[in-house]
């Protein structure tokens, strides 16, 4: 697809998301910044939690009884899904602002490790409350 500019020359397009075929790398990129912004809701709702707990025992326990319920403890996975990955894809950003991982190898391995791992880190926590608190 071309344009023409202001000279009548014609001139490519920028491409768009239907050109590209998907990678891990865009997906990455993507999910980073996803879970950015679900950080910054979790982190209210953690201030609501903290304002409940302020507010007397009937208060937190409306609070307590909506993190329970079955889409509070979805809430909660996903939350806690989105620090996991957040924090190990950081961690692969921080490494390539030193230097590392900048071959596309490296760059394909590390998105993995960033998805494969925050499964991984989600589902040990999670089993570790689960184990030593019951339902969480």
């Amino acid at each position: 697809m071309a344009a023409s500019d202001p000279r009548g020359r014609e001139r490519p397009l920028s491409p768009h998301l239907q050109v590209y075929r998907w990678q891990v790398q865009m997906a990455t990129s993507i999910l980073h910044r996803a879970t950015g912004m679900i950080l910054s809701v979790g982190a209210l709702a953690l201030v609501c939690g903290l304002m409940a707990l302020a507010g007397g025992a009937e208060r937190w326990a409306a609070f307590a009884a909506c993190l329970g319920s079955p889409l509070g403890k979805l809430a909660m996975l996903g939350f806690s899904w989105a620090l996991a990955y957040h924090l190990i894809n950081g961690v692969r950003h921080l490494l390539q602002d030193g230097g590392l991982g900048f071959s596309i190898p490296d760059f394909v391995r590390n998105s993995w490790i960033s998805i494969i791992g925050s499964v991984v880190l989600t589902a040990l926590g999670w089993g570790i409350v689960l184990s030593h608190w019951g339902q969480a």
